[in-house]
């Protein structure tokens, strides 16, 4: 319930940032009207708007249509912003999503094997992938598998949403420099810290299997630290995904918050802001509530 109270509490100041934000850059009017309005469709204009109306009742305007979804109409696009967010919010969906689980399945699984494996290839090699994604540009590494997998061996297509596997090298791109390499150094550093505990060596001199050690004993109690990083990740990876989508061409929010920002399209940068404020504070409040599932003593702190 404190974490609900939390979202809310985040979700209003977000809002007043906005809103603050918006009305530091000047009149929207100047934006919406070309230089030939009449003062009449000026003052009109504004009457429509509500800024012939204090500040506060202006945020209270600015409120209600927010809680209704009506984020105003896009400068550049003629549309509606929820129009317009809605017809880019899957093909982002699927991108940081793909991302997000090909980070897990590949990213958790090495850390544990190079923990165990200690010193060995294995070891050595997610080493290597846990440093090349922590320190190259994902733009870097998206111009690098574009050249080799699609200009070279052509493989899959180098950019667009055509056809299953032109989301191969963006989602891998995304993964790689997003939360694989993190995730698979502090699984591995915490596997060691959890291995070298007393309740692990006492398992293994009473005959535990070597299999049930690793999985059952020291892997859920490794979690935690991979958790709070995932938290973190799953919504950098969806919001984190413009540089992607722009090597790519990939046609999501991220692409989109760009254009709208090149073209000082306030309406429309306002109703991305809230949509990617609702996703970051949702991934948190799952994170803690899988918290209190994987250590039941976090249910009792």
């Amino acid at each position: 319930m404190r974490r609900f109270v939390m979202i809310i509490v985040t979700l209003i100041a977000v809002s007043m940032i906005i809103f603050i934000m918006a009305r530091i850059t000047g009149d929207p009017r100047v934006l919406l009207l070309d230089e030939n309005a009449s003062r009449e469709q000026w003052e009109r204009m504004g009457v429509e708007l509500g800024l012939d109306k204090p500040t506060y009742y202006q945020y209270g305007l600015f409120m209600k249509d927010v809680l209704r979804g009506d984020f105003g109409e896009s400068i550049k696009l003629q549309e509606p912003v929820m129009t317009a967010i809605a017809g880019r919010i899957w093909p982002t969906v699927q991108l940081g999503g793909g991302a997000f689980l090909l980070a897990l399945v590949v990213g958790i699984p090495l850390g544990v094997l190079s923990a165990v494996m200690r010193g060995t290839a294995v070891d050595q090699l997610g080493r290597v992938i846990a440093m090349v994604g922590q320190a190259a540009p994902s733009f870097w590494l998206g111009i690098m598998f574009m050249f080799f997998f699609a200009v070279k061996l052509g493989w899959v297509p180098p950019s667009g949403r055509e056809g299953w596997n032109s989301i191969i090298l963006p989602m891998v791109t995304l993964a790689w420099g997003g939360f694989l390499a993190g995730s698979l150094r502090l699984m591995r550093s915490a596997m060691l810290d959890v291995l070298d505990t007393e309740y692990i060596k006492l398992a293994k001199a009473k005959g535990v299997s070597t299999r049930s050690l690793i999985w059952k004993h020291a892997f859920r109690n490794a979690l935690i630290p991979p958790l709070t990083l995932a938290g973190v990740s799953m919504p950098a990876i969806l919001t984190g995904s413009i540089t992607t989508e722009l090597v790519f061409a990939w046609p999501g929010m991220g692409q989109l918050a760009i254009q709208a920002l090149y073209t000082s399209d306030y309406p429309l940068l306002q109703g991305l802001t809230i949509v990617f404020t609702l996703g970051y504070v949702g991934v948190a409040l799952a994170v803690d509530i899988l918290y209190a599932y994987i250590d039941p003593r976090i249910r009792f702190a």
